[in-house]
């Protein structure tokens, strides 16, 4: 995901391929990860001739906050679970994390 979220257009398999610089992969395993992301609609794809070209459905922010309230769904307290996550932030999440509830006019969500 990283190679999608960094290109500013959409890329095919050789491409994507070739900027994984730091593992040799066979063209066929990037072409199957990245059918898997796109059928689990974390990547799209549009053909390009015979190719597919794919890119990132979503920004890394917003990718990460599926994955985090993914996480606080499979938990039975989502209170604890919050809470505990909040004592692990540093100052300075914590600050921002303060600064976007107060934007929203809340101090908690349900």
């Amino acid at each position: 995901m990283d190679v999608l979220w960094e290109s500013t257009e959409p890329l095919t398999v050789r491409q994507v391929g070739l900027r994984l610089t730091d593992r040799e992969l066979a063209h066929t395993t990037v072409m199957t990860v990245l059918d898997r992301l796109a059928k689990k609609g974390i990547a799209r794809r549009q053909r390009d001739g015979r190719a597919w070209r794919y890119q990132a459905a979503a920004d890394r922010e917003a990718y990460v906050t599926e994955l985090m309230l993914h996480a606080l769904d499979q938990t039975g307290d989502r209170s604890a679970a919050l809470a505990s996550f909040a004592r692990r932030v540093s100052g300075a999440e914590a600050q921002v994390l303060r600064r976007a509830l107060e934007s929203l006019g809340e101090t908690t969500r349900d």
